[in-house]
């Protein structure tokens, strides 16, 4: 029986592995590959072995970085230019196919990648369950349905059904299932993603989220008769990382409709489509300090921003001028799914007939436009209403909203497909209206003491963005006064007095916060031997 034990051989075949670039980049690349520390968790990360540790700590020399990663500026989860080189460099090498690895381990040469992450999830066994692989994957944040990880999952299914028991895998068996996927794993195992120590992270979000579970006040939206319907004690947080890593607590699939939610990302469409000048000779950027229904306009006669009804309204005008609705809302609705990696994105036709019925302020604001001649020329008025209506319809989940609030962190790329959706300058001038307008009357103070881009809805959503590291939905009818979620304001201030994601929390010498895009959860500014004890042991 093959025992996985570092005798003296194995410890320099390791050594001369992690010195040398990295082999079987032969997947599209999703993420180029970092310096070279193969720290892996095991199936549920507590169970360590002496010879992970070994490797472990041979992996952390400094010495060991290499050409293709010597840059150790963390990038986005987005197919890199070099895949087509790196693929054909390995099809020159042979290093595209098994036997090739297998003949340059069998003369002595090296392991691959895909040995060492089964040696690592194996710990010492010939062959590995599938649900012990399967496990240790979800405990670095990645799901067995991530869209990266399709031919990998589909080629383990169709491997299980020809073995002899349908759930165990040997070294070749194993191999064969992740070759196509292995840059994404061993950036997973290694604990290469934002979120080192994910379990950890999570397991904070979840105190939150029963923090703010025991919160009674607030009123559900009633001005929208289908709003009034939702039951209060609906409570859901979703999250979504830059590298793809999710997790999800309460009613997480419950479909509701975004609401001015969708205010910022209309307006990203818009930038996208026509750039930051066109859009902004029409629509202003400062904050109001009125309402966000008020029938008002700046000096210029433009509405304050796109966060207000007024500036929404008018952003809606821009978007596929000189199409139809039906055009116009597919249009959307096709960017919405594509930042949402084709998650669920649907529309409640109700609750745009409600809409339509009970909006006479919006009528009013509309006509109010037109005679300022707000509108781009030949604009008709009503049927932008009509389609602003339906665009506030939209419906997600929790779930599908954080990966839209994910591709706004990861720069306008979506985290789990890699495809880019908006432009660089529209994700940042959203995010920028949103740090500032995107609150309703309370965006001073949300900017004060959490300090992170946001976009309430009457819906209850808030929509929240940490730039280059994650995006997050909470989601709870009951508003305040001012229409903000009263749990999702709760948890947001919670996250960011726990976490140092406030925009000025990393100001050197300053706060002392948990950090948990460093490996073990870091405080910044606190002495080692201070810091928050990770549950998982350190590989």
């Amino acid at each position: 029986m093959l025992h996985f034990r570092f005798s003296t051989v194995l410890k320099e075949l390791f050594e001369a592995t992690l010195k040398r670039p990295l082999p079987g980049c032969r997947q599209k690349t999703w993420l180029p590959i970092r310096h070279c520390c193969f720290g892996a968790a095991s199936v549920d990360a507590r169970s360590v072995s002496t010879q992970l540790k070994v490797l472990h700590a041979a992996a952390h020399r400094p010495a060991l970085r290499t050409a293709p990663c010597a840059t150790p500026v963390r990038s986005y989860c987005a197919k890199t230019e070099g895949a087509v080189e790196l693929d054909e460099q390995l099809k020159k090498d042979g290093g595209g196919s098994e036997e090739a690895s297998d003949k340059r381990r069998n003369a002595g040469i090296l392991p691959s990648l895909e040995d060492l992450l089964f040696y690592t999830v194996a710990e010492g066994q010939e062959k590995i369950p599938a649900h012990k692989f399967l496990t240790a994957l979800k405990a670095t944040g990645l799901r067995t349905g991530d869209p990266r990880l399709k031919e990998c999952m589909e080629t383990l299914k169709e491997t299980l059904k020809k073995t002899s028991d349908g759930v165990t895998l040997d070294r070749h068996l194993f191999k064969r299932c992740v070759q196509s996927n292995i840059v994404l794993l061993t950036q997973a195992f290694r604990k290469k993603f934002v979120i080192p120590d994910f379990q950890s992270f999570t397991s904070h979000i979840d105190e939150l989220y029963e923090n703010a579970k025991n919160l009674s006040g607030g009123q559900v939206a009633d001005y929208i008769p289908q709003l009034a319907k939702f039951n209060p004690d609906l409570w859901a947080v979703s999250l979504c990382t830059v590298d793809g890593q999710r997790h999800t607590v309460g009613d997480t699939k419950v479909p509701f409709c975004l609401q001015s939610c969708v205010k910022p990302l209309k307006y990203a469409v818009a930038v996208h489509d026509h750039g930051t000048e066109y859009v902004h000779s029409f629509i202003g950027k400062e904050p109001s300090g009125l309402r966000f229904n008020k029938l008002f306009l700046n000096e210029d006669d433009k509405p304050h921003n796109p966060m207000v009804n007024a500036g929404a309204i008018v952003c809606t005008s821009l978007i596929k001028q000189g199409e139809g609705n039906a055009e116009k809302f597919d249009y959307v609705m096709n960017f919405l799914k594509n930042m949402a990696g084709n998650e669920y994105v649907g529309f409640s036709n109700a609750t745009f007939q409600s809409e339509r019925e009970s909006g006479d302020r919006n009528f009013a604001i509309g006509y109010y436009l037109k005679e300022k001649k707000c509108f781009p020329e030949g604009t008709d008025m009503t049927s932008v209403l009509d389609f602003y209506f339906q665009l506030c319809s939209i419906e997600v989940t929790c779930e599908s909203a954080s990966v839209m609030a994910a591709t706004l962190a990861n720069g306008g790329i979506c985290p789990i497909t890699g495809e880019r959706v908006l432009s660089p300058e529209a994700v940042r001038n959203t995010l920028s209206l949103m740090h500032s307008c995107g609150m309703y009357d309370f965006s001073g103070q949300f900017a004060f003491h959490v300090g992170l881009p946001a976009k309430s809805g009457v819906a209850g959503g808030i929509l929240l963005v940490v730039p280059n590291v994650m995006g997050i939905m909470c989601w709870s009818p009951p508003l305040d006064k001012l229409g903000n979620s009263v749990r999702g304001i709760q948890f947001c201030t919670d996250l960011v007095e726990l976490f140092n994601f406030h925009n000025y929390d990393n100001l050197r010498h300053f706060a002392k916060k948990h950090d948990p895009r460093r490996e073990g959860g870091d405080q910044r500014g606190i002495p080692p031997h201070q810091h928050h004890q990770h549950p998982w042991p350190q590989i």
